[in-house]
């Protein structure tokens, strides 16, 4: 604190030490809990009032003592414009959610001024810590994040506390965008094509593709140019900073014949170094992008920390013209002249479709909910699901980033400046590698993994004297963490994350019931088709020949036996035990998709059609990452960033001749 007491408290000296006081709370083992309470030994030096209302701040239920919270000087504003003390009571559009689909449908309605705009998002804008990439698994339990769970299922998440998935989401200006881990992937051609094929006219690749490029601003050299835009809101960059391990992890990937280069390319399948929606080191959400620069705009108005529980829909001729929010416990209503937006993300959307008596008959009847449309709302949901307990262990020294290696006050202030720490690094990822497995669809072209290639592990997060907010950020059991990997914690490691691209798996969603502040019923029904275990385990054996490479030789690389509660009766490297393995520690990637899917008239799953308008309910359309009718090779911020492009020029499309 001395530090910051005797600057001359210029702006920068005041961001840089807010900046330090944050990553120290961050970065301290239960922040403001002493090492002696801990572990028995020193007192720790951050227990101090000042310390406890940043870390109360950053809290999944913070609500602030006093009548303001001392805490927004920290976070982004979005006030009405024009000194509006109360926004209006009708709009041109009103969208609900300021996700990454959201904030783009946002930016360009208000191109044209003659439309007025109203979006309507449950959290709080971004705060000062929410640009620092490096604290990504940290923000998974703060109150940016909807602290979703999965229904208990009994033979996945076995090393998760209280054996349940958790699927946080983002609660936030900027949705799940605020607290992800900012890699930027596009899918793959066959992908798309696909979708196409299936009827949903003006999906293919070659019509997505001027999307993705209009959004992006790509400051990255040696892409393949005439697959990336340089011009739009969305910066996408090689961060300034990687560890050692990117490179072994590119050459090792050659020598089993996977090519170096850009693997948002639609040329074959590649390893890459991890593109990122970030700006010079610090994270670009879609509400940095697509909102920050225009929400002066006199006809857009934004209404954080608003809870729409209703879309208003008149029940004769079924078209939405409303919605009902709760705003500083006030319920009010809001028409719309011409369209009610969805894009509140694949869970609350189908969630408010529900409660607005728009999905299944039998399931609304249950609940007394009146029936004003039957669709599938819910009943297909997919995730993309990861395993990250697959561990190497290196005897070479300086390689992975290591937090109690990096958090001291050099790296914190070379952070402000520059930007160019690990810090930058989006959670410690290096890069991406997509292969095909021997189980692989042989009619396919699309690779059926993704490697996410870590400059460390979960090892990495500081042991008993750092933040562990990889391992809490994933809600993994600490009995079960330290029994499997209690022996390396804190040492130098490499790993890579298998990630499932195309599950066979389906799971559902559907209400608890009527209350909208309710969580609604998530049934993942994880690794339910045996062939997605068996791809994860041809997965973890090709990452095990990635490692016997020379590369990784060079650097002693050693697989971590891992000994997990629920497999010690099972012979190690074993396809049993990796079966076991993966449902233990079976991590989502916060990917779901289909719960509200887009289809044609005859696709018995159908919620919107290719326009994305709802099925049977005028002048309603959902516009976000639950449309898609399955996975794609891709984590989905860049589509849903897409999504929201595409769908602002068929909304105009629809009223400019009217």
């Amino acid at each position: 604190m001395d530090f910051c007491i005797h600057s001359k408290m210029k702006l920068s000296t005041i961001s840089l030490c807010i900046t330090f006081i944050l990553l120290q709370c961050i970065f301290t083992e239960g922040m403001t809990l002493s090492n002696n309470q801990r572990r028995g030994k020193r007192q720790s030096l951050l227990q101090t009032p000042i310390l406890e209302m940043l870390r109360k701040s950053m809290g999944i239920n913070y609500i602030p003592d006093i009548p303001t919270d001392p805490f927004d000087i920290l976070r982004d504003s979005y006030p009405l414009p024009n000194g509006l003390k109360a926004p209006f009571t009708e709009y041109d559009y009103i969208i609900i959610g300021a996700g990454s689909a959201g904030c783009v449908l946002a930016s360009r309605l208000t191109e044209d001024p003659n439309v007025t705009v109203l979006v309507i998002e449950a959290g709080r804008p971004e705060m000062l810590t929410t640009d620092i990439p490096g604290i990504a698994p940290f923000l998974q339990r703060t109150e940016y994040a909807w602290p979703y769970y999965m229904e208990p299922q009994r033979d996945v998440c076995l090393g998760m506390i209280n054996q349940r998935c958790f699927w946080p989401r983002g609660k936030a200006v900027g949705g799940t965008s605020v607290i992800n881990y900012m890699i930027y992937t596009r899918g793959h051609p066959e992908d798309w094509n696909r979708i196409e094929a299936d009827g949903n006219y003006g999906w293919s690749y070659n019509d997505v593709l001027k999307y993705y490029i209009r959004s992006e601003r790509s400051s990255t050299k040696g892409l393949e140019e005439q697959y990336h835009g340089r011009t739009g809101e969305l910066n996408v960059e090689f961060g300034p900073t990687r560890s050692p391990l990117a490179d072994t992890f590119l050459e090792a990937g050659r020598i089993l014949g996977y090519p170096s280069g850009d693997y948002n390319s639609p040329e074959g399948l590649k390893f890459g170094y991890v593109q990122t929606t970030t700006l010079a080191g610090k994270r670009l959400s879609a509400a940095k992008a697509f909102l920050h620069g225009i929400k002066r705009r006199s006809n857009l108005h934004i209404l954080p920390m608003t809870r729409v529980t209703k879309i208003l829909i008149e029940s004769g001729t079924k078209t939405a013209y409303g919605v009902r929010y709760i705003r500083n416990r006030v319920r009010s209503e809001v028409r719309a002249r011409r369209e009610v937006i969805l894009s509140a993300g694949p869970i609350a959307s189908p969630q408010l479709l529900m409660l607005s008596g728009i999905g299944p008959a039998k399931h609304l009847a249950k609940h007394k909910i009146p029936l004003v449309q039957d669709l599938p709302v819910g009943q297909r949901l997919y995730d993309h699901i990861s395993f990250p307990g697959l561990i190497f262990t290196l005897n070479t020294t300086g390689l992975s980033f290591i937090e109690s290696n990096l958090t001291n006050i050099r790296n914190v202030i070379q952070y402000v400046q520059f930007s160019d720490t690990p810090a930058s690094t989006p959670g410690a990822v290096d890069g991406i590698g997509y292969i095909r497995t021997p189980l692989a669809n042989k009619f396919e072209t699309r690779p059926d993994i993704e490697l996410i290639s870590i400059g460390g592990s979960l090892v990495s997060d500081g042991g008993y004297d750092g933040s562990k907010a990889v391992r809490r950020g994933m809600m993994i059991s600490e009995e079960v963490f330290d029994t499997a990997y209690g022996s390396i914690d804190n040492t130098e490691t490499w790993s890579a994350f298998p990630m499932l691209l195309h599950p066979r798996s389906v799971g559902y969603l559907e209400l608890k019931n009527t209350n909208p502040f309710s969580h609604p019923r998530i049934i993942g029904n994880y690794l339910t088709d045996p062939l997605d275990t068996a791809t994860f385990i041809a997965a973890i054996r090709f990452i095990q020949a990635l490692t016997r490479t020379e590369p990784f030789q060079r650097l002693g690389a050693r697989i971590h036996p891992a000994r997990y509660p629920a497999c010690r009766n099972m012979l190690f490297d074993s396809d049993p035990y990796w079966e076991c393995a993966v449902r233990t520690l079976t991590a989502t990637l916060h990917h779901q998709v289909s719960t509200c899917r887009m289809g044609p008239v005859h696709d018995k799953y159908a919620v919107v059609d290719p326009e994305l308008r709802v099925y049977g309910v005028n002048r309603l359309r959902v516009v976000d990452s639950s449309i898609l009718p399955y996975s794609v090779s891709a984590h989905t911020n860049a589509p849903a960033i897409m999504i929201g492009e595409k769908a602002s020029d068929m909304i105009k499309a629809t009223w400019q001749n009217l």
